[in-house]
């Protein structure tokens, strides 16, 4: 009797574990945590060598007017934080100021970078990922990059968030120029401007000629300060 009995059960036993095999094998595998993945972004090795095809006086012709603010678009400033612009607005350096004396870690690791070593004429893009006008703006300074290869170097500077995210940002919005880390706020801080987003345009001589606090660029607004601050046609 137990034998016919295991006979008949036999067959209901190779059915449920065939069906269970195929379940786990059809799971989708666990996103890796974003230790374990490859940064997205561009290592930062080559920011010290100027753009081939940058005039050696890059930079405005005529002495940086304040443009108006994009219409509709406002600046995030840090949670418990004041600065003395106000948001919404943007300043122009006049004469331009030095960039900051200031030395940051590469985001993919390696040599740390100091900013001033950073070849001009470049952006350079201070952001986080828990800002909603940085995470707006960034696939424009993407599109910048790529549309200005060998004229303009395009820099992010991450401040104020983790790791992962920053990461996972990069990754979702298909970043790869270069990414400093900034977790102390630094380069705002010798600036005296403590805004998410802002943006920094440096001419070729290392000069600050402009700092853009006006909230989340778009190709054509972007387009526009390169050609008035840097001297570089860019198509919008």
């Amino acid at each position: 009797m137990n034998r016919r009995l295991a006979l008949l059960l036999l067959p209901l036993l190779l059915v449920v574990t065939g069906c269970t095999g195929g379940t786990a094998d059809d799971d989708p595998a666990p996103r890796p945590a974003a230790a374990e993945r490859p940064s997205p972004f561009r290592d930062c090795a080559a920011l010290s060598t100027a753009p081939t095809a940058a005039s050696p006086n890059a930079g405005p012709t005529a002495p940086a007017t304040t443009p108006p603010a994009a219409p509709g678009t406002t600046a995030s400033a840090a949670p418990g934080t004041t600065s003395p612009a106000t948001p919404g607005t943007t300043s122009s350096a006049a004469g331009g100021q030095a960039l900051p004396k200031l030395t940051l870690s590469c985001f993919t690791g390696g040599a740390p970078v100091a900013l001033r070593d950073v070849a001009g004429p470049a952006v350079i893009n201070v952001w986080a990922s828990w800002c909603p006008p940085c995470r707006k703006e960034l696939p424009a300074f993407q599109r910048l990059s790529d549309r200005t290869a060998g004229q303009l170097q395009v820099v992010g500077v991450n401040s104020r968030d983790s790791r992962s995210s920053a990461q996972s940002t990069g990754e979702d919005l298909g970043i790869r120029f270069p990414i400093l880390v900034d977790q102390g706020e630094t380069l705002q801080r010798e600036l005296e401007r403590n805004f998410f987003p802002m943006t920094l345009f440096v001419g070729a001589d290392g000069r600050i000629r402009h700092i853009d606090a006006s909230g989340a660029l778009d190709d054509a607004r972007l387009a526009e300060l390169v050609r008035q601050h840097l001297g570089l046609a860019v198509a919008a």
